[in-house]
Parts: C-alpha cells; sequence; structure tokens
C-alpha cells in the first residue's frame, strides 16, 4: 500500500484497534488462472490469525488452496476533502481537492474450514463480540439447534495467517494546523448537512455548500462526523506525546 511516512500507523496496538473498530475486510485472492476474487467478511483477529465464514454458495472459496497467498483489506470512515475548507486557499490558492482515509492492509495466508465444531466455535465467538454492550445480547443458543444446524451447514470457515501488516490513516498530516482546523470544521458542518463557517479573509463569505454537493446523504455524513474525529484525536494525542 502506497503510505507516505506522514500517513504510516506504525504500532501493534494502533493498528489493532483500527481494525476492531472496523470490524470487516475484503478478503482478495488470486488463483493462478483466474481472476482475483474478493469477498466482504466479518472478522475476528487473535495473535498472528484472521478468523471469518463466507456462504458455500460464495464461488470464491472454491478458488481457495490451503497455504495460498491472500490480502485482507480493513478500510474505516473516508471522506472528500474540499480545498474551500483550508485556510492556504485565502493565502495563496494553491489547493485541490483530496480524500481523507484510514485502511489496515493483512498480508497472510489462507485456509479453508468444513469442521461443523469450528465453524460453531467461530460464528459464536464473533456473535458474542458484536452483541457486547447491548441491552439484550442475543446468543447462537437462543435458536433452536436444528434451525443452527441447517445454517452452520450453508457456510465454512475462512483461517488467515498473518505474515505482515500495512496501517494507513491519510488525515491531512502533511497540511498546516489552520488547514487541519479548517478540514475538521468543514466536515463536521457537512456531517450536518451545512456550509461551515468561512475563516476570515478566505473569500468564502458569499460561497454555499459542503464541499459534498446539495445532497450528502447518510453514510457520507456518518462518514464525515468520523473522519473528523479521527482527525481531531490524532491532534490531541500528537499534541500530548509533545508536551
Amino acid at each position: 500500500m502506497y503510505t507516505p511516512p506522514f500517513n504510516a500507523v506504525t504500532t501493534d496496538a494502533a493498528v489493532r484497534a483500527m481494525v476492531a473498530r472496523y470490524r470487516s475486510a475484503w478478503l482478495i485472492t488470486a488463483h493462478a488462472d483466474r481472476v482475483p476474487a474478493a469477498t466482504l467478511l466479518p472478522i475476528m483477529w487473535r495473535g498472528d490469525t484472521v478468523i471469518a465464514h463466507m456462504a458455500k454458495a460464495n464461488a470464491h472459496w472454491s478458488s481457495i488452496t490451503d497455504g495460498m497467498p491472500g490480502l485482507l483489506i480493513a478500510s474505516g470512515p473516508e471522506a472528500y476533502i474540499s480545498p474551500s475548507w483550508y485556510a492556504a486557499k485565502a493565502e495563496h490558492g494553491k489547493v485541490v481537492p483530496t480524500w481523507n482515509y484510514s485502511a489496515v492492509h493483512l498480508f497472510g495466508t489462507v485456509r479453508v474450514h468444513h469442521d461443523a465444531q469450528w465453524l460453531r466455535d467461530a460464528v459464536t465467538e464473533l456473535t458474542d463480540k458484536d452483541e457486547t454492550g447491548r441491552e439484550h445480547p442475543w446468543q447462537v443458543t437462543d435458536a433452536p439447534e436444528a434451525y443452527i444446524a441447517a445454517q452452520l451447514n450453508g457456510i465454512l470457515g475462512i483461517e488467515f495467517t498473518v505474515t505482515h501488516v500495512e496501517g494507513k490513516a491519510k488525515l491531512s498530516q502533511n497540511r498546516s494546523e489552520a488547514d487541519q482546523d479548517g478540514v475538521i470544521a468543514g466536515l463536521r458542518s457537512a456531517a450536518l448537512g451545512r456550509a461551515p463557517a468561512p475563516a476570515p479573509g478566505t473569500g468564502l463569505e458569499t460561497e454555499h455548500g459542503t464541499g459534498f454537493g446539495n445532497n450528502i446523504d447518510s453514510e457520507q455524513a456518518a462518514d464525515a462526523a468520523a473522519v473528523a474525529d479521527a482527525m481531531a484525536q490524532r491532534r490531541t494525542t500528537t499534541q500530548q506525546q509533545n508536551s
């Protein structure tokens, strides 16, 4: 993954925290005589192993041989960044749009599991993880046993052994603090569906819109808010480390 040094996420704890927040990843494999295949899977990462499952009806698994190379891509929130949010627009005008995002690439090898108990353990652990914190968490044992057995018969397990990890958080680290402040304000205003208040002297006092066009949907709004929060948190962490 192309990652400038200032965008790199280098600590194991930080990368694992990102994957835990994203909760799913694209499994990509390429058989020698076939086009690459990709499937989005809910995942659990423990130690050097990622556990997942997919439907037997998905032809992707039939091209996987035990131990073949694979790539998991876990992607976080992303957002368009309007150059109108930069303080630098008023200073020299040398600004262009960009895209902020975060992602983790896990490289390794893949193995398919058909064992019923392995599958039951995997989906039970995944369910327990995702139900944690709910007022009335659902458990696999809440459903009739025959029904669960039939559902397990329709899936197979994926075990991914991680050999290398690359983390990236593209959060305007290459911009000045004033530009970053403008981006955070712009994203938060966009998330609320309104134009951000222009910085004095930027020439934006008569401009309207959020940089997302006139119709930002709920998913874009959620991503804009999440990217703004990630930028603000990174700024806070950096300031604390430098104090």
